[in-house]
């Protein structure tokens, strides 16, 4: 008799175990882990050298791994802020996983740290089902990219607890409708923030360095619908009726 396997279901089970772990492990450390998810070009790293320098100067211990396929072009950014940084090469692999976090994060990571960014691989697609411990999940677009991003990518902006648009100093030159972003994101995730933002001008990031220090501080987070639809081990990539399944 042939047995047919789900090997992804296998694999992100074993990656959800591994992830619960981690995130006791950090937890019992008081270390916040922020998982940053974007498409490539969303002004992540440019923003994240911000949120990260308006930390140190606030005095919080706080760190940075950033994933990047081949270069270390990121890490030598994020470093400039003060911050400890570590570059990961993922050698084409278009996500990180809860093992790799780990293994990276062993002899590394400062005991004190309060608050580790992880700057996820450029990408809404492979990273948004892997679960990496983290206490918050935030999911970056820039308003450059369309407002009909979230509906594209259900799973990465469903998922999260919470979004950021990035870029917003040009959102008039670009002629980029908020309204119907907003839309499109409380479709696929009721009632998850918004924070606008501008890494060329600074503008919303003290606002979302506050939301990142009040998680760090016990406040509750976003509980996305979406992450309660779990079937077997395996999150569905839930969407509007309306979006083509080929983009579900």
């Amino acid at each position: 008799m042939c047995r047919v396997i789900d090997v992804r279901q296998a694999v992100l089970a074993r990656n959800d175990a591994l992830a619960g772990a981690l995130r006791k492990e950090l937890a019992s450390r008081r270390t916040t882990v922020v998982n940053l998810l974007s498409s490539p070009g969303s002004g992540k790293t440019a923003l994240l050298e911000r949120v990260l320098a308006a930390l140190v100067e606030r005095g919080v211990p706080v760190a940075a791994l950033t994933a990047d396929l081949a270069t270390e072009n990121d890490a030598r950014r994020l470093a400039r802020s003060g911050a400890p940084v570590k570059q990961v090469l993922t050698g084409g692999l278009c996500h990180l996983e809860a093992a790799q976090l780990r293994g990276h994060l062993r002899g590394w990571l400062p005991a004190d740290t309060r608050v580790l960014f992880v700057e996820n691989v450029g990408n809404l697609v492979c990273p948004a089902a892997y679960d990496l411990g983290e206490t918050l999940r935030v999911t970056l677009m820039s308003v450059t990219e369309g407002e009909d991003k979230p509906l594209k990518y259900p799973m990465a902006f469903g998922l999260a607890h919470l979004v950021v648009l990035t870029k917003n100093d040009i959102a008039d030159a670009v002629d980029f409708d908020r309204p119907a972003f907003t839309g499109n994101v409380v479709r696929v995730n009721p009632g998850v923030g918004i924070v606008p933002t501008s890494a060329r001008t600074g503008a919303g990031v003290d606002g979302l360095v506050e939301r990142i220090l009040a998680v760090a501080e016990g406040a509750a987070v976003h509980r996305p619908v979406m992450a309660g639809r779990v079937r077997e081990g395996r999150l569905l990539q839930d969407a509007p009726d309306d979006v083509p399944a080929g983009q579900r």
